[in-house]
């Protein structure tokens, strides 16, 4: 395991690659639950005791060669930009970030495992993988918490499952998600009917960052609700079937607008293009939504050359925290607009020449 040290950005797989149904389901992630036997929770824990789980599981990962080379962030030696970065790129909550005393990521080198110490819960097995991969998600995760369970002592119930801070964890400990881009739905007006639908079979709908985040730039996850009473695999294939029938139903708009208003799609999406090649001040929600109109374009054929990974990546770089990493200064916020318009612009022409 790599000594402590600042934050080094490399991509995380599920930013830099190319996923299945790309073209509608942007990264699928599984996230297990778990707490060491005989510690409180971390809101109810000391720092002496916090200091202890972080030093056990620390130890565990050390012991686990499944897992590959790691490198481990210690929270409380990052600067509050590094923090920010990690939360950006979906490598951590943002409540993890907020209180940092013996608290820290440990990630794998491609980033599709990252373990979160002393957040909510003890620790949280995250594995993030591009498109469509929930059940490739779930084997990593899975594979990662049983090597892990070989060297620690979980906290768990015969009855109950695996003992969580917050009673909708307790039971599997599982989290599943997946991000999708439901633009057309969003043009056509069914997007609020639709997501409506899903969330009364067993599903919840929250923002690109989780609970309590807007959904911008039409990213919408959809993710379990249900933990205890049902296998971690049945849980993770209902979800799956939902977000394929959610992915059928963007296809179809997509198709239903190119066959009845193509002009006026081909006309937003190159204006939103334009906007984003030329603009010299924008901020991260209005180049959010501009990406998204171009993406959708690019999946149509409409504007050629650009990959979806493309999109990805420039919707993470784009944040704020990101901005100041490649300025490679703190910014006000007029100052990360303009920095921000600078990059699209110098990223979609870089694209194009290499066309």
């Amino acid at each position: 395991m790599a000594g402590k040290k600042p934050y080094e950005k490399n991509r995380a797989i599920w930013m830099a690659g190319d996923g299945p149904d790309s073209d509608v389901v942007v990264s699928s992630r599984v996230r297990l639950a778990r707490n060491l036997r005989g510690m409180p929770f971390p809101q109810q824990a000391n720092e002496e005791q916090m200091a202890s789980v972080f030093a056990q599981i620390r130890a565990a990962v050390e012991a686990t060669p499944s897992i590959g080379p790691t490198e481990i962030l210690t929270l409380q030696e990052l600067l509050p930009m590094e923090r920010q970065l990690v939360v950006e790129e979906h490598l951590t909550s943002p409540q993890h970030v907020q209180n940092v005393e013996n608290r820290a990521i440990v990630l794998n080198r491609d980033k599709s495992v990252s373990v979160m110490v002393n957040e909510e819960d003890h620790l949280r097995i995250q594995t993030i993988l591009p498109g469509f991969q929930t059940d490739e998600a779930l084997r990593l995760a899975s594979a990662t918490d049983d090597a892990v369970e070989e060297t620690v002592d979980y906290a768990f119930d015969e009855t109950l499952g695996y003992l969580c801070a917050c009673p909708t964890n307790v039971g599997t400990g599982l989290r599943a998600s997946v991000m999708v881009h439901l633009p057309a739905l969003a043009m056509v007006g069914m997007v609020g009917q639709v997501l409506g639908a899903v969330s009364k079979v067993g599903v919840a709908v929250r923002g690109a960052y989780g609970e309590g985040t807007e959904a911008v730039g039409n990213m919408f996850q959809i993710s379990n609700q249900v933990t205890m009473g049902r296998a971690e695999d049945e849980i993770v294939a209902h979800l799956k079937a939902v977000c394929g029938q959610l992915a059928d139903s963007e296809r179809n708009a997509r198709k239903a607008i190119m066959s009845d208003a193509r002009n006026q799609l081909e006309d937003r999406v190159w204006r939103s293009y334009g906007l984003l090649t030329n603009a010299r001040i924008v901020s991260s929600d209005e180049a959010v939504r501009l990406i998204s109109d171009v993406k959708l374009g690019s999946d149509l054929g409409i504007i050629p050359g650009l990959d979806p990974s493309f999109f990805t990546v420039l919707s993470v770089d784009i944040m704020p925290a990101h901005v100041q990493k490649f300025v490679g200064k703190e910014l006000a916020a007029w100052e990360r607009d303009m920095y921000r318009a600078t990059l699209i612009r110098e990223r979609l022409e870089t694209r194009k020449e290499e066309q």
